[in-house]
């Protein structure tokens, strides 16, 4: 679906007129192309007092990744992102120096910038001293805030290190190329928890899922069909899944992707099992699981029905838990396997007429964090991704005005696409998100509907 106001706001001359009437104008968000740099330019480090020696292993790690990196401000005219490091922050007063160092460059951060904070959790309740359990959830807020001011499609996100996980793990090198890069586009205030020092870096970096076998379901269309081509792309073997009603887009699909089609209803039964013996007939195991299938019948819960209430919790949590249970007792699934479920930020803010979306959604919550001990060990990651607001074929029958209001609300002033999803899902595909487990990460543009 097209955002027939953003186009006019960035192009010709409707772009001048709406310059001179000062409307909103949201930027066009910088994604991924093949062969284009990571960021927009240089990178400014910067840390608090105590974490130098930390933040020479994360510059360390930024020019491996061929990265132009500053340890002062200096005259740059232009910067591509900043990296804030603030893992040895003890009190609120520590936040101080850091953040202030940053203000002046901020206005300096290139269109499609981003900014990345490096901290450690805040941990369980009464882990830690009172001081420096606030100041590190002092950060979830910090970050928050700051996402919001940042202008021309500039995001800002970061990674909370479990203690004991060091700034060079694995996984904190690949979500600081994730969240650098133009693949996290729409994700935005986001703060991603890494759990453990799992995972490696992958040998090249354009094709982690090379010898990989993926199992997406919903793959049809949409943001199923987006997710396909993406984890294809990254080099993985995919099957495509979805009802026998879809069969020729699905069918579509398989080819575009060079991989094999499989029609079945998620809701049946035996749907793991056709699923487990397509996969062990071709590929012999099976790395990758998203569940993407999903479905809405929207009504305020003083008009809902069964007819309406039943499938979608069928489709949405009920086959996901049954099959995911039936792939982790099969013995099938590969050495570090990975399972991704589609959430929705109508499943942690909730959203009016969609107490059956809702609650499906935050089911989808509960059970990656409840499988997620058992898939760790089984040597892999469980996660789920939480979409807003995605420019779709079910999100262009929302009536226009509430349309455009779920468009403008986000801190980039826009809905996502289908592409934006798939990117995330891929990264927490990939080995270097090995040491990503039971979390969610919102794909939202810094919006949940209905906050």
């Amino acid at each position: 679906m097209t955002d027939t106001y953003l186009d006019l706001v960035n192009s010709g001359f409707t772009k001048k007129i709406a310059k001179q009437l000062k409307l909103p104008r949201p930027a066009v968000l910088r994604r991924h192309e093949e062969g284009a740099p990571l960021v927009p330019g240089p990178v400014l480090l910067v840390a608090d007092a105590a974490a130098e020696a930390e933040a020479d292993l994360v510059a360390q790690q930024l020019l491996g990744l061929d990265l132009d990196v500053h340890r002062h401000a200096g005259d740059t005219d232009r910067l591509g992102a900043i990296v804030l490091v603030l893992t040895g922050v003890r009190e609120p007063a520590d936040l101080a120096e850091p953040m202030l160092a940053v203000a002046a460059p901020l206005k300096r951060l290139a269109p499609g910038g981003r900014v990345l904070v490096i901290s450690r959790a805040p941990g369980e309740p009464g882990a830690l001293p009172a001081p420096l359990a606030a100041v590190r959830q002092g950060v979830d807020g910090m970050l928050r805030s700051l996402a919001k001011e940042l202008r021309a499609g500039a995001t800002g996100n970061g990674i909370v290190l479990a203690d004991g996980v060091g700034v060079d793990a694995p996984s904190v090198v690949g979500a600081t190329r994730f969240l650098l890069s133009g693949k996290s586009a729409f994700v935005d205030g986001q703060l991603l928890q890494v759990t453990s020092d799992g995972g490696a870096v992958p040998a090249d970096w354009s094709r982690p899922l090379d010898g990989q076998v993926a199992v997406v379901t919903g793959a049809a269309r949409g943001i199923g069909a987006a997710i396909a081509r993406t984890l294809a792309r990254d080099g993985a073997t995919l099957v495509v899944v979805d009802v026998p009603a879809a069969g020729e887009a699905l069918a579509s699909v398989a080819n575009e992707v060079h991989g094999t089609a499989l029609q079945l209803d998620v809701t049946a039964d035996d749907a793991a099992a056709k699923i487990l013996a397509h996969v062990a007939a071709r590929h012999g195991r099976l790395d990758v699981v998203v569940h993407n299938a999903g479905i809405l019948r929207d009504k305020l819960l003083v008009n809902m029905t069964p007819a309406k209430w039943d499938p979608v919790l069928a489709v949405n949590i009920t086959a996901p838990l049954r099959i995911t249970e039936e792939l982790l007792a099969s013995g099938t699934l590969g050495p570090a396997p990975r399972i991704i479920a589609l959430a929705s930020t109508s499943g942690i803010a909730g959203n009016r007429g969609q107490t059956n979306y809702g609650a499906s959604k935050a089911g989808v919550i509960g059970m990656v964090r409840a499988f997620a001990p058992r898939v760790a060990s089984l040597g892999g990651t469980v996660n789920a991704v939480a979409p807003g607001f995605i420019e779709t074929d079910m999100t262009a029958s929302i009536p226009f005005a509430m349309r455009e209001a779920a468009r403008r609300l986000s801190s980039l002033q826009q809905g996502g696409q289908p592409i934006d999803v798939a990117e995330t899902i891929a990264f927490l595909a990939t080995p270097q998100a090995g040491g990503v487990n039971g979390q969610v990460l919102r794909v939202c543009g810094q919006n949940m509907v209905g906050a």
